[in-house]
C-alpha cells in the first residue's frame, strides 16, 4: 500500500503581496511540517516565456486550473482585497473546489456578521440596503452565503493547513493518492 502526501492549493490573494515567493515558501514549509504538499499559485514561467495580455493570462489560468484539479483539499485567503469582498479569482477557485468535492478552509475573514461591515440602512421594510439600494444579506453570517456555507473558517494560514490537515490524514483518508 502506497501513500502520498495530500496536495492543498493554497488560494489566495497573497500572491500579489511584495514578499509573495517567501510568504508562499513559508506557507509550503507549513504544509510539509504537517505532512502535506503544497501547491502554489504559478504562471509556471509563462512570463519568462514572452507571453503577454490575454496569452499570459490564460497561460497562468490553465496552469492554476492544472494544480487545483491535483489538489486533495484547499486553504483560502478570503480577505477583504480591493474592497469589501475577497478577492474574486480566489473566490472562482474555492467554488472549483467546492464543485470537485475538495474540503476548503478559509482564513482572513473577519467572523463578525457580513451585513455590520457594510455601509447600509434598513429601509421602510425593515430591509438592509447598501448605498446603491441593494438588498444586503443579514444572515449572521461572515460572508456571502454561498462562501460561508460551502467552506469551513480558521484563524489563520497556519490553522488553516492544521484543520485541513486534520481532514486530509485522517485515517480513512490516508490511503488515497
Amino acid at each position: 500500500m502506497t501513500t502520498t502526501r495530500p496536495r492543498v492549493y493554497l488560494a489566495g490573494p497573497d500572491v500579489f503581496r511584495p514578499d509573495a515567493v517567501q510568504h508562499m515558501k513559508a506557507l509550503a514549509h507549513a504544509c510539509e511540517a504537517l505532512g502535506m504538499r503544497a501547491l502554489i499559485p504559478s504562471d509556471d514561467g509563462a512570463a519568462a516565456a514572452g507571453l503577454e495580455g490575454p496569452a499570459l493570462a490564460r497561460a497562468i489560468y490553465n496552469v492554476n486550473m492544472g494544480l487545483l484539479s491535483e489538489a486533495q483539499g484547499v486553504i483560502a485567503n478570503l480577505v477583504p482585497f480591493r474592497g469589501a469582498e475577497p478577492d474574486s479569482g480566489t473566490v472562482f477557485e474555492v467554488g472549483v473546489a467546492i464543485a470537485l468535492g475538495l474540503p476548503v478552509v478559509a482564513y482572513g475573514v473577519d467572523q463578525t456578521s457580513y451585513a455590520a461591515g457594510i455601509p447600509a440602512h434598513r429601509d421602510a421594510a425593515k430591509v438592509l440596503r447598501d448605498a446603491a439600494g441593494m438588498a444586503v444579506e443579514d444572515f449572521g453570517l461572515p460572508l456571502n452565503l454561498m462562501l460561508s456555507c460551502a467552506v469551513t473558517f480558521a484563524g489563520s494560514a497556519e490553522e488553516a493547513l492544521r484543520a485541513l490537515a486534520g481532514v486530509l490524514l485522517a485515517p480513512s483518508n490516508a490511503d488515497t493518492g
